[in-house]
């Protein structure tokens, strides 16, 4: 059984999400959400610390808490996870295969997976939904070594990174994100059910192991009406970097 003060601080989260508490706004005094919660005010305390901790909300001492953020974004630190990110919200996630085929890896396949071209790579193209209405289209290209228990998942499991987990102890470390616009072409707008060139949010991303060792390679493709990004920094800490593109489209 969660504790009181994380039942409390799961709460404020959906108030958060519901919008009940805007982004900008200020959250009730602590006098207050302990009597609504029935609690003490150092159990609020510890509530309101661990949304300080994941950056939804400011502290300042002497002051109330400020609204910083809510989680109808994808942070980047859920890129990886779609089903994780869509359980937070209080929404199922879903998946459908709509092709998947094992190709000669090609010079950019090589590349970015770190294996020498020709090489059998696994390339899977699939919509992404939430509570069945499609969001997201992933065409994802897996490194040899890990391409077997890909093909070995259900075409509709909700979460390819946590049943890899489950199958093989595989953690999904580290990600490079690349984000820019692109219209829905022929394909795109027929699995997304949207008009064809309508702006859709595309991440370009490789993720490794621990160790480095590339993972996959994918070009996933979001309706920019589903799905929105956020990024949270700091002067100290700063992940967010700006890229020209070139006459391709590349960054």
């Amino acid at each position: 059984m969660a504790a009181r003060h994380e039942e409390i601080a799961d709460a404020l989260r959906r108030a958060i999400d519901r919008e009940e508490y805007t982004v900008g706004s200020l959250l009730p005094p602590e006098t207050e959400l302990a009597a609504r919660y029935g609690v003490s005010r150092g159990t609020v305390r510890q509530a309101v610390a661990a949304l300080t901790a994941e950056g939804l909300i400011g502290s300042r001492q002497g002051a109330r808490r400020v609204v910083l953020a809510s989680r109808r974004g994808q942070s980047f630190t859920e890129l990886r996870s779609f089903a994780r990110w869509a359980r937070a919200m209080g929404r199922e996630a879903t998946g459908r295969v709509v092709t998947q085929a094992y190709r000669a890896a090609t010079t950019q396949d090589a590349v970015r997976l770190q294996l020498p071209a020709g090489t059998p790579v696994l390339h899977v193209l699939r919509v992404r939904g939430l509570d069945g209405e499609p969001v997201l289209l992933e065409r994802t290209v897996y490194a040899d070594w890990v391409s077997p228990a890909v093909a070995a998942i259900d075409p509709d499991c909700p979460s390819v990174t946590q049943r890899l987990y489950d199958d093989t102890g595989l953690v999904f470390a580290y990600g490079e994100h690349v984000i820019d616009a692109v219209a829905a072409g022929v394909l795109d707008a027929e699995l997304l059910g949207v008009r064809r060139t309508s702006p859709l949010l595309r991440v370009r991303r490789v993720t490794t192991t621990h160790e480095g060792r590339p993972v996959e390679w994918s070009d996933d493709r979001y309706r920019s009406d589903a799905v929105s990004f956020s990024v949270h920094n700091s002067i100290g800490n700063n992940a967010l970097a700006r890229n020209t593109v070139d006459a391709g489209g590349h960054a």
